[in-house]
């Protein structure tokens, strides 16, 4: 069987309210940033690769030019939102002791995805793996499903993906693979008998 992963809230937290709260305590500022940075077209893009950090951050600004210094905090601070979830991350090994290979998917952008490729070293138990940014296509969408699928020559069937996003599960059902809304490391364990 093949295991694949989404990252964010599966491997790694990523909570940008909570992340901002602990940046600015002001609660209003916090929800605004929430809304101007990771509610923006421009993250979106930065996930398809279509444009770059800086990028974004110059645009952001443009946009909001009176919280230059708020994106800027927040922006420089991204990786912040990114702590392993230990409970899953200790079953990487188990699973490829039990003979699957692993594989992840994930709606990301580069900056992001070289912090987290150099940061944790439990990417290296991944027997490969798909970032938007690289594919300039994103979950749900159906092709990024498919570039994972064709570039690792696996079979729909022969998958079980885990995503805590219930549309992402949806997309990736409807290509034929067998897919698990993540709640935890339980939901994964079953899957090991």
């Amino acid at each position: 069987m093949n295991f694949i992963f989404d990252v964010g809230n599966v491997l790694v937290t990523y909570d940008p309210l909570t992340f901002l709260e602990g940046l600015f305590p002001e609660k209003p500022l916090a929800q605004r940033l929430y809304e101007i940075v990771f509610k923006s077209p421009e993250w979106k893009y930065m996930d398809l690769g279509i444009i770059s950090h800086n990028e974004a951050f110059d645009i952001l600004c443009l946009h909001e030019p009176d919280c230059t210094t708020a994106i800027e905090q927040t922006m420089r601070n991204l990786s912040d939102i990114f702590v392993p979830l230990y409970d899953t991350v200790a079953l990487l090994p188990v699973i490829k002791k039990a003979g699957h290979s692993l594989y992840y998917l994930s709606n990301i952008h580069e900056e992001t995805r070289d912090y987290l490729l150099r940061k944790y070293e439990f990417f290296n138990m991944f027997d490969g793996g798909v970032f938007s940014c690289d594919v300039r296509s994103i979950k749900p969408s159906p092709e990024i499903y498919r570039h994972l699928l064709d570039k690792y020559k696996l079979s729909p069937g022969d998958c079980l993906f885990f995503d805590d996003v219930q549309e992402n599960i949806d997309a990736a059902k409807k290509e034929g693979i067998q897919s698990v809304q993540f709640t935890g490391a339980e939901c994964v364990r079953p899957f090991l008998q």
